[in-house]
């Protein structure tokens, strides 16, 4: 049977683990990850969980120990935030080279300096060209369903691809919400043993991490390509079938919200999409055309989604919680990149907001769509709202 708690994502996710029964864990403490990885600690003290907890010296050395668990055929799993994530940046290239399918919970903090432990969405986008599927996450039931859909779409045989579970820090991992937790014997039948096509064997020695001349190397790359590009499909197949086993899902890569009729959207990620859906209903009931479109994949990229909900739209406002200073928000460019060449393409215009933690009011989102929708804002350059 599925019981309620009220819980925070960070809790969340640790149940998450706990039910797909991953035997490795690996991890160091950074704020605000730290309470995943306390409360898988708690689920081994009190015998709710059987897994190996490696207690590592940094956050590369805890990569590094789910690298060489996921390489015996072992299913496993770590967390970090900010500067640990970028500690790991080096170990994050072997993992997705080495096509290790394990999971790994970024939760969101602004890099230093200034030094900040609040939120922003810098340390994962940072991240984005090391080869890891982004999924970023709107509320605590999202983070524990995901995480169990997160091993099925990693280990799946076409995917083969590491997965990072991206959750805004302190709007989701401090915050509590009632959370169904699934029962046990329904998420064994969803997501079954692994079973990886390859793996070191003392009976069967093979060699991994090997070397490679270019056009060996390149083949590598472009495969990894393909299974990235492919994950799409898979991660709409898990959703889907998550959401007949268990009665939620969330659309798969993109989730549009109230775009029927809508002519300006507001596009985001993550946990400000709460915010976004009240404001969107508060000018929908004003009579306003608006629309919300939550990103939930960032990589692989949900470019043809984007295209069939945004094409024909007026105009676009995208909130950024990250810079790719000298440019633009991460998010802005790929969805210019993703509408380019749409006979009717809308207007994109880009905003940055909620850096180091700060708040991003539902006024603050009226207004960036209504300058939107008026036409009032630059079309060069992001602009930063809140500052």
């Amino acid at each position: 049977m599925s019981e309620r708690k009220f819980l925070h994502a960070n809790a969340a996710i640790a149940y998450g683990v706990r039910l797909a029964r991953v035997p490795v864990v690996a991890a160091y403490p950074i704020t605000p990850q730290t309470s995943i990885v306390e409360k898988i600690a708690s689920f081994l003290a009190e015998g709710e969980m059987d897994a190996e907890y490696i207690k590592v010296e940094s956050e590369h050395s805890a990569l590094a120990a789910c690298l060489g668990a996921s390489a015996v055929g072992s299913r496993a799993f770590t967390a970090t935030s900010s500067q640990g994530l970028e500690f790991m940046h080096e170990m994050l290239a072997y993992v997705s080279g080495g096509r290790y399918p394990l999971v790994l919970a970024a939760v969101n903090r602004s890099v230093a300096l200034p030094w900040s432990i609040w939120g922003d969405q810098q340390d994962s986008i940072q991240q984005r060209d090391t080869g890891w599927i982004q999924l970023y996450l709107e509320t605590a039931q999202e983070a524990l369903d995901v995480t169990i859909q997160a091993y099925r779409i990693a280990e799946d045989h076409r995917v083969l691809t590491p997965v990072m579970l991206c959750i805004d820090g302190f709007l989701l991992s401090h915050t509590e919400e009632v959370v169904e937790i699934p029962d046990q014997a329904a998420v064994d039948a969803f997501l079954p043993p692994l079973e990886l096509p390859f793996k070191l064997d003392v009976e069967h020695p093979a060699t991994q991490g090997m070397g490679a001349f270019g056009e060996q190397y390149a083949r590598w790359r472009a495969e990894q390509q393909q299974a990235m590009e492919g994950a799409r499909a898979i991660i709409e197949e898990v959703d889907g079938a998550f959401g007949v086993a268990f009665g939620r899902a969330y659309d798969g890569l993109v989730e549009p919200y109230r775009m029927e009729g809508a002519e300006v959207a507001l596009v985001a990620m993550g946990g400000i999409v709460g915010t976004a859906r009240e404001v969107v209903d508060e000018m929908r009931a004003a009579g306003r055309p608006v629309g919300l479109v939550k990103v939930r994949a960032f990589r692989p990229f949900p470019r043809q989604e984007l295209r069939a909900v945004l094409g024909g739209l007026r105009a676009v406002a995208v909130v950024d919680r990250d810079c790719s200073y000298g440019y633009e928000g991460a998010l802005c460019t790929d969805l210019k990149a993703a509408l380019y060449g749409l006979p009717s393409a809308p207007l994109v215009r880009g905003f940055v907001a909620g850096l180091g933690g700060s708040d991003v009011p539902p006024q603050m989102l009226r207004e960036v769509l209504e300058r939107t929708a008026s036409g009032e804002v630059s079309r060069e350059g992001p602009e930063f709202v809140g500052v």
